[in-house]
This record gives C-alpha cells, structure tokens and sequence, in this order.
C-alpha cells in the first residue's frame, strides 16, 4: 500500500499531571501537523481559541509568524509537514503545546503504523482516559485548585468556579459523545475534500 493507505495510532497525554488524562486516536499517515492539532483539540476536546506548537527532531512547527522567530528557532508551517513524513525516518515521538498562557504540554507518541481499513473512516477516535482542563483555568495549578474547589460546596471558591464553569465538572467523563462527534466531523471533512480534489482532477482530465 502507497502512504495514502497507512494509518498512524498515537497516543497522546498531557504532561506532569496524575491521574493520567490520555487520548488513543488513529490519523491517516498523509495528514498535517495542522489537521493532527484539530484532531487533539476535538478528541481532548479543547476550544481552539489559542496558539500551538509541535517540536518534532528539535524544529518547531506552527503557524508561521514573523513575530514568534527567534535566531536559531524558525517556525516551520505545520500545514504542509505530513505525519507519515516523520513517521518514516523512524520518529516515535513528539511534542505538542496549546496555549503559551495556561501551557499544556502534551507527548504524543507513534504507536503503530499500519494498513488503514477500508471500511472505516479516519481519522478516528479509539479510547481515552480522564477530562481534559477547562479553557483558561491558569494551567496545572488553576486546575488542581479548580478540582479541589468543584470537590468541596464548603470551598471559598466553590460557587464562583461552579458559575465560572456552567455547572459541575467530572474529571473521570471524558465526553465521550462530543469527542465521538467532533472527530467524525473531521472525517467527513476530509471525505469531502477527497471528493472534491478527485472531482476537480476528473474535470481536467
């Protein structure tokens, strides 16, 4: 099969924070680091409302900005380096950063490359464990401090957290449902993407 039939599954968790709060999803081998950070923001889920950053084999990929570049640490764009691309020089492991405020931190590791199956759509998500932080609850410590205070009604900051947030929060419910469904919204995006390049192909031909 040609790198367009290949599949690669990654395990993706969030650093420096126990119980361990980890994603399991498969992604084609021909996508970009841009559609894998759209893959971790609907599978965690996040918002998407910040910057990010992957550091694959000590180069930093993002969304080019003259602003971020600094001597010796060029922005690579991550809409045009391919997954599989890496996967084949035998890369195993990456990094992945969303918001430079609250800093998530994220190690993303390859952990098959296989043969897609034909009658599933991709990319897909396989399993999970662990909520992922709320947008903007100040990094690891606002969000020990957010949990303690939604664990405890006597907490001083129990009921501003509660309103802050738009109800109660279950560190054990990942959300199934949402991730299921912001993940398959990506499959179809890309079935159709594949459609209409194959179309347009077709009318120049």
């Amino acid at each position: 099969m040609s790198s367009s039939d290949r599949i690669l599954r990654l395990h993706i968790q969030l650093g420096d924070w126990k119980p361990a709060i980890w994603r399991r999803v498969e992604v084609p081998a021909t996508e970009s680091l841009k559609a894998l950070h759209d893959l971790v923001q609907a599978a965690m889920p996040f918002e998407d409302r910040h910057l990010f950053e992957f550091r694959v084999e000590g180069k930093r990929y993002a969304i080019p900005d003259p602003e971020w570049d600094s001597p010796g640490d060029k922005t690579h764009s991550a809409k045009t380096a391919r997954i599989g691309q890496f996967a084949e020089r035998g890369l195993r492991e990456l990094t992945y950063t969303y918001d430079f405020g609250d800093d998530w931190r994220f190690t993303i590791k390859v952990e098959v490359v296989e043969d897609a199956d034909p009658t599933l759509e991709y990319p897909r998500f396989v399993d999970g464990m662990g909520r992922a932080p709320p947008e903007d609850v100040g990094g690891l410590p606002g969000f020990e401090m957010f949990l303690e205070a939604l664990a405890d009604p006597k907490h001083e900051s129990h009921a501003e957290l509660l309103e802050w947030h738009g109800g109660p929060f279950d560190p054990d419910d990942i959300r199934r449902d949402e991730i299921l469904k912001r993940v398959q919204k990506l499959a179809r995006r890309r079935t159709l993407g594949k459609a209409g390049f194959a179309k347009s192909r077709n009318a120049i031909q």
